[in-house]
């Protein structure tokens, strides 16, 4: 049995979920309460030390980091092929993956946790806060996360999130420009990797960052159209939840919009 260990806004969850739909694999969900720090707590940190979700538990043994799970998931269960058989374009989808873990999943994080997470720490004691930040496991994510507490979207970290996310949707704009998903003529892990990065712009209303990249936009609308991304992703939407999201997004967009102009 697969188990996941998941939360709707997550965008590595997101990720592992659209692999676990592409290749048509049952499991079942273990919701964490992210916003009140649930992925702190002793019980899950047993689960995954890095204290971060999501977590894949397959007949009882534990894998964490999200990129690790994907690739985990491909050799697990090859029936349905998302890494390519070509070498060179394996390597290709690896570098994509690395970039998403080392520049967008940072980026995307200073954007969408002031918004989303910070609400609910800020309606805490400043003594609870601190006690929860403090269990961060990873010192850089725990910094900034004090940054963003302190100073919500004016945190000088968002301008460097900004410029983070026109960089790589530019270099997609050329990838995109030689096959028509991101290594190739094949949907893989690279696809499934970068997308739910775009589901946080979708969500806030901030689609301008890509509106210049026609092809990352027909890129973006054939992912959303996939089966994977409706069950794995936009499922997890409800209106109401989509609304408050919008609605959150447009206020803090006249300052993502002076970055934009900037970046």
């Amino acid at each position: 049995m697969i188990e996941l260990y998941t939360h709707p806004m997550s965008p590595c969850a997101q990720k592992v979920r659209i692999v676990l739909a592409e290749k048509r694999l049952p499991w079942t969900a273990r919701p964490v309460d992210l916003p009140r720090k649930q992925n702190l707590e002793p019980w899950y940190l047993k689960l995954n030390k890095l204290g971060v979700v999501p977590t894949l538990v397959d007949d009882g043994l534990p894998v964490i980091e999200s990129s690790i799970i994907c690739e985990y998931l491909e050799d697990a269960y090859p029936a349905v092929r998302l890494r390519p058989a070509d070498p060179h374009a394996s390597a290709a989808m690896r570098f994509w993956m690395k970039q998403v873990d080392g520049k967008l999943h940072p980026a995307c994080g200073t954007l969408q946790w002031p918004l989303v997470m910070r609400p609910g720490l800020l309606a805490m004691p400043e003594s609870e806060q601190r006690r929860l930040l403090e269990l961060i496991v990873e010192r850089e994510r725990r910094e900034r996360q004090k940054r963003l507490l302190e100073h919500g979207i004016d945190a000088p970290d968002v301008v460097n999130a900004v410029r983070t996310y026109q960089q790589i949707i530019a270099d997609m704009e050329t990838a995109l420009g030689a096959h028509p998903w991101i290594v190739g003529a094949e949907f893989t892990l690279a696809d499934c990797a970068l997308a739910p990065y775009f589901q946080t712009l979708l969500q806030f209303g901030w689609t301008a960052l890509y509106a210049r990249c026609p092809r990352v936009a027909d890129w973006y609308e054939r992912v959303q159209a996939r089966p994977s991304y409706i069950s794995g992703v936009a499922a997890e939407f409800p209106e109401p939840v989509r609304a408050d999201l919008r609605h959150k997004g447009a206020e803090a967009w006249p300052k993502i919009a002076r970055h934009l102009e900037t970046a």
